[in-house]
């Protein structure tokens, strides 16, 4: 109980305590030190961070593309590993977050861009490029879109007759929807001859603007070229994704398939997913890699199919155990058994089973892109896109440097062997042609088909033996065996297979035994050489013109205008459905769901009333001899039906967004096709045919019900619209209905007879048949003055087509005279399927066009000449 300043024990105790205290406080000081440090470091590195996060989206982004793209995020995590160790190390802040960058981004790119398809590898880079720059939301949907459908006040075309009335809506669209263009149709009107010079150029990517249009670069150079020149906005994205990106972002690597599998090596869990497009076979590629691995003799391929489950599943079983590689070809052809696979993956796929998996264990899966791919194979696996080569010297090449071309046993067997190797060449040409014609769409074949190397190699070997075991070539058995089987039994439209045969007629004939035939005038670069050694015709082959031009197809030039056309709405569209769906950029003044809500009132406002069928059958009533008035009344049920979806939505939808009923999932789609400026799929169902956008779709809907209604109040007009019908065909029936029983003939027994009209219009309707206004012709041209097909204009993809008088007659009736049998479909993508009456949705008749004598009809039929009711836009 002394005094506490004589406890040394105490004292000692103390002193210790303050000097552990100043030591903590030392070392709390330090470590808030050491953690400033590290927070300073890690915000350097922000600029890694939100360029990894960005890119996570990108790809995230590519399953609204297509099913088959789909990503995991240890995937990703693990290639952003894989890129900070990979990555060039520099003392210099700055210089090492720039090799991270670059490394990575290049990385994911080659990555990515091996398990996509051709057409999406530019589309990639481009939605990179997007994400990753400053760029007005609104101007890049109005790039995807062609411009936003609002086009009251459109003044009359300034540069007519040049510039397409078409071209002239998106420069004025462009010109008062986008504030950097607002003086963009004052500028052209001033500068006509070099804008002129610009839609007319070749080479449109290398011309010079003058000032003003030179300030429009970037974004605002893409849209002029979405205006003038849509044929080149392929280039033109290409060159934007270079200038910004690099040229490494434009050019996506080959795969190697051997260093694929040596990548695979450290866990062979992993599924190889192959996916295919149509006449793809990874088959050869992946033989060629298991002999170089020692796995020939322990490959062991299944085609799936039903009843094949129990069979994969042995396979599967022994080859976990005996390191096997088991290849389960056509996986999309049997979707039941995609959840069991799924679990037996992820069952041998778990942390403490994959380890004793045998180390030579691979799984390979081939599939053509399917919604119902299982997601967690292909968001583990490792998916790479099989395509067949592009070009005729390319798809010629592989013909000639594989079996059993490629085989001297076989080149040389035939015991006639010019003419043998005269005809494998053009057989060889002709796979070829029928491979590439693709490109085209449905100007080169209405349905996509899988020709494949099969079926060249089975009509080869067929033509060896007909050559070897007759004294003259049988060319109409050949012709027959490879037109109308091999290649013949993949094709469902006959349009397609008249097509086929006609491309057989060039290159199986006795004329191309003779040295010096052509498989086409405008290409004479193209024959079957003279006979020789396998090497001469390699030698040829690489002599070839990379590129094609449409005329060795027998298609016109502005084949490729339509083409390229093509291909670039296909990448706006794939543009336009990453975009986010929120309010986009500064320049946007409105909510999209307010946008919305004016458009779906605007077009609501537009739609008339339902017809009242009851009344109008009283004017109109169903009698034996006016089949028309039939056809009327079932048009009016048709487009009632459709009203009937129609106008509820918009409303609903109307009343959805200020909240005053449930936004449903029916109506949140509605909303964003209407947002997207596109037809909702529901209004689709009840819908006729029609590749239009919305606006496009709506004027053209309120043109047909004008129609319609001009016939309820003024009767039958003399000239029928044939494209304002629904159902084309019950139109026609009853054209021929009221002609058989006027004349008390067999209406079955009936045949239309054709004649163009020159007139512009008509004030009375024809004794018998009628009149019909409204078709566009496609891949030909049309002589007023001769009355005769003839060659397109250049530029001039479709023209309006004359009226033309349907008289229906006998079959003997119909005049002898040089004709092409010409399709006539509702729509430009050719393509429909057979409906519940036995009538395809799309083709509606056969039209006889006279032509020139010296034209065979097999040009026509080369070109892909076709009429429809309506346009894309």
């Amino acid at each position: 109980e002394g005094n506490i300043l004589e406890d040394e024990v105490l004292i000692d105790t103390l002193a210790a305590s303050k000097a552990k205290s100043e030591a903590i406080s030392q070392r709390m000081h330090e470590a808030e030190i050491t953690a400033q440090s590290i927070n300073d470091a890690r915000e350097q590195y922000r600029r890694v961070a939100t360029r990894g996060s960005i890119l996570y989206f990108v790809i995230a982004d590519l399953a609204l593309i297509d099913p088959m793209y789909q990503y995991s995020l240890q995937f990703y995590i693990s290639l952003f590993q894989s890129a900070l160790i990979e990555s060039e190390k520099s003392e210099e802040i700055k210089e090492r977050i720039a090799n991270i960058i670059n490394t990575f981004q290049h990385s994911l790119y080659v990555r990515i861009c091996r398990s996509l398809f051709a057409k999406d590898q530019l589309l990639f880079s481009f939605i990179m490029a997007l994400k990753l720059l400053d760029v007005d939301l609104t101007e890049i949907r109005w790039l995807s879109m062609g411009g936003f459908e609002r086009d009251s006040g459109l003044p009359e075309n300034a540069c007519r007759p040049w510039l397409p009335d078409l071209n002239w809506r998106m420069l004025w669209r462009a010109s008062t929807q986008l504030p950097t263009f607002t003086s963009l149709t004052s500028i052209i009107a001033q500068h006509q001859e070099v804008l002129k010079d610009f839609y007319e150029s070749p080479d449109p990517l290398s011309f010079v603007f003058p000032e003003p249009l030179a300030q429009f670069k970037d974004v605002h150079k893409l849209v002029l070229f979405r205006c003038l020149r849509t044929d080149k906005m392929v280039p033109a994205v290409s060159a934007y994704v270079e200038a910004k990106l690099g040229p490494k972002f434009v050019e996506p690597p080959l795969f190697n398939l051997e260093e694929i599998t040596n990548e695979m090596q450290r866990d062979p869990s992993t599924a190889i997913i192959f996916v295919l497009s149509p006449g793809a076979d990874p088959n050869a590629q992946l033989d060629r890699v298991a002999e170089l691995k020692g796995m020939d003799k322990r490959l062991f391929k299944l085609s799936l199919g039903q009843g094949q489950d129990k069979p994969a599943k042995e396979l599967i079983s022994d080859a976990k155990r005996q390191g096997n590689w088991v290849l389960l070809q056509n996986c999309h052809l049997y979707k039941d058994f995609m959840p069991e696979l799924t679990l037996i993956i992820e069952e041998y796929s778990r942390e403490g089973v994959k380890e004793n998996l045998n180390k030579d264990f691979r799984l390979w899966l081939t599939s053509l892109p399917s919604e119902y791919f299982p997601v967690a194979i292909l968001q583990n696996g490792v998916k790479l896109v099989q395509e067949p080569p592009k070009g005729l010297k390319n798809n010629l090449m592989r013909s000639f440097t594989s079996d059993p071309i490629a085989d001297p046993k076989f080149f040389n067997g035939s015991n006639k062997s010019e003419t043998f190797k005269k005809l494998l060449f053009g057989i060889a040409f002709f796979h070829s042609m029928v491979q590439e014609r693709r490109k085209f769409g449905p100007l080169g074949w209405n349905r996509s088909y899988e020709f494949n190397d099969t079926d060249m190699r089975i009509s080869v070997r067929q033509l060896l033996m007909f050559v070897n075991d007759n004294a003259e070539v049988p060319y109409d058995a050949v012709a027959y065996l490879v037109g109308q089987c091999n290649y013949g039994g993949r094709v469902t439209d006959d349009w397609d297979r008249r097509c086929l045969v006609a491309t057989l007629d060039v290159f199986l004939n006795p004329d191309i035994l003779l040295d010096d035939y052509r498989f086409n005038v405008d290409s004479p670069e193209y024959f079957s050489p003279p006979e020789g050694e396998l090497d001469t015709y390699i030698q040829y082959i690489r002599s070839l013109p990379q590129y094609q031009r449409p005329g060795i197809f027998g298609l016109h030039a502005n084949a490729d205008i339509t083409k390229d056309e093509r291909d670039a709405r296909a990448l706006m569209d794939a543009t336009l459905s990453t975009q986010p769906r929120e309010s986009s950029g500064a320049n946007n003044q409105m909510d999209p769901k307010m946008q919305v809500f004016e458009s779906a009132a605007a077009i609501e406002a537009r739609l008339p009333p339902l017809y009242n069928i009851e009344e109008i059958g009283k004017k109109y009533p169903l009698t034996y001899s006016q089949s028309m008035n039939t056809v009327l009344l079932q048009e009016l049920i048709r487009y009632n039906t459709l009203l009937k979806i129609i106008k509820p939505s918009l409303s609903d939808l109307q009343k959805a967004i200020k909240g005053e009923v449930v936004m449903s999932s029916e109506l949140e789609n509605v909303l964003t096709a209407i947002y997207d400026n596109k037809i909702p799929e529901g209004w689709k169902k009840r819908s006729y045919p029609s590749l239009k956008p919305l606006g496009a779709y709506i004027d053209d809907l309120v043109k047909r019900l004008g129609f319609l209604q001009n016939w309820i109040d003024h009767g039958p007009p003399s000239v029928f619209w044939i494209s304002g019908f629904h159902f084309t065909q019950s139109f026609l029936t009853g054209v021929m209905q009221n002609y058989a029983r006027k004349k008390s003939l067999e209406i079955d027994k009936l045949v239309w007879d054709f004649a163009v009209m020159s007139e512009e219009n008509f004030t009375e309707p024809p004794t018998d048949g009628c009149y019909i206004r409204g078709l566009f012709l496609e891949g030909a041209g049309w002589n007023s003055e001769t009355g005769l097909l003839c060659e397109s204009k250049p530029k001039e993809l479709y023209i309006p087509f004359p009226i033309i008088y349907l008289k229906p007659c006998n079959a003997n009736e119909v005049a002898e005279v040089p004709h092409y049998k010409c399709p006539v479909y509702k729509t430009t993508d050719r393509q429909g399927v057979l409906s519940t009456t036995g009538h395809s949705t799309n083709f509606i008749m056969v039209a006889n066009l006279p032509r020139r004598q010296n034209d065979p009809e097999s040009h026509w039929i080369l070109r892909g000449t076709a009429l429809f009711t309506q346009l894309q836009y």
